[in-house]
């Protein structure tokens, strides 16, 4: 217990001085009382004194008032935790062709989603969105805080949305343009690709620059094993895709560049265990910001000894009264 004015607690000494004196003049001097009156023989012969006993409730009381007067109080700390200012995060996932490549399973594409999928879950208080390309790029689903939108968003993710090819450069800059004017601080945009820039009519390290202007990191992720691959190649007269085996061939050092440019790394995800990793490993590196606010609280218990002190002066009122009463009748 922790006092607002404790120099108050000097004057305990008074009362407490005040009943060993008194205890110590009672030991030294025995008086011989007389009495005339069968009840003040009784008063004598109890064995709580009314005298020592109002003496006592008096100095306990006036113990009690000190105490109070001196604020007594219990000081209590607490901690809490809260989130920030979040952080934007923009998706940009290539849908062409080759995300149907066999060298992930069931392909890149399946997998990529369930990844994505799990990285959205995990970042609970973060704006995220989700940009698609191929020979072209489209928002499939702009910045929101809705993970259950984000998750149907993600599950609706198939191949020919748009014309094929690898726009690079056109969907980075569509993900610039969706998240530039984010009222959060930090912004981020992770690009996805397993190919080479061959469509569109943004060069890709221009949108790096332009993302760069903005403040907006873009961590790179190169999909697709180092060697051969099952890819599509073309369709059957029934419609249905035709694989082969080919070289796997991504243009890591455009991916390099975009990630340097803006402040951020890139990433070579062999098959589905490689890029859950680098999700998770992104997640790590890009958290939201977290403040912890320390505040303490003060319960203060001067009334209950306030009251307490009053009660026994009360007491010893009553006490008198009674006896007295007692002694007259």
């Amino acid at each position: 217990m922790l006092f607002e004015r404790p120099y108050f607690l000097l004057l305990l000494v008074i009362p407490i001085f005040y009943l060993i004196n008194y205890f110590f003049s009672k030991r030294q001097f025995y008086p011989n009382l007389k009495v005339s009156h069968n009840s003040l023989s009784d008063y004598k012969n109890r064995i709580i004194n009314p005298e020592i006993f109002g003496r006592v409730l008096k100095a306990i009381a006036i113990i009690l008032l000190l105490i109070s007067v001196s604020g007594p109080y219990v000081k209590h700390e607490y901690r809490k935790t809260i989130d920030g200012q979040g952080i934007s995060i923009i998706l940009a996932i290539d849908i062409s062709a080759s995300m149907l490549a066999k060298d992930f399973k069931p392909d890149r594409l399946s997998a990529t989603k369930k990844v994505a999928t799990e990285f959205v879950l995990n970042r609970t208080d973060d704006l995220i969105g989700i940009v698609l390309y191929a020979g072209e790029s489209f928002t499939k689903i702009p910045l929101t805080s809705d993970k259950n939108a984000l998750v149907n968003a993600i599950n609706e993710i198939t191949y020919g949305f748009v014309d094929d090819g690898t726009a690079i450069g056109m969907g980075l800059a569509t993900a610039v343009n969706r998240i530039k004017n984010s009222p959060t601080k930090s912004k981020v945009i992770i690009l996805m690709s397993d190919g080479e820039n061959n469509m569109g009519e943004i060069d890709p390290l221009t949108a790096a620059e332009m993302a760069a202007t903005f403040g907006i990191r873009v961590y790179t992720i190169g999909v697709g094993t180092k060697g051969y691959a099952l890819t599509p190649v073309a369709y059957d007269y029934s419609g249905n895709l035709i694989f082969e085996n080919r070289q796997v061939t991504i243009d890591e050092n455009l991916l390099k560049k975009i990630a340097s440019i803006t402040g951020a790394s890139y990433y070579r995800a062999t098959d589905g265990v490689a890029l859950k990793k680098i999700y998770d490993e992104i997640n790590k590196l890009e958290r939201s910001k977290i403040t912890e606010i320390k505040y303490d609280t003060k319960r203060e218990y001067f009334t209950y000894f306030l009251y307490s002190g009053m009660a026994l002066f009360l007491l010893d009122w009553l006490l008198k009264i009674i006896l007295f009463r007692n002694l007259i009748e």
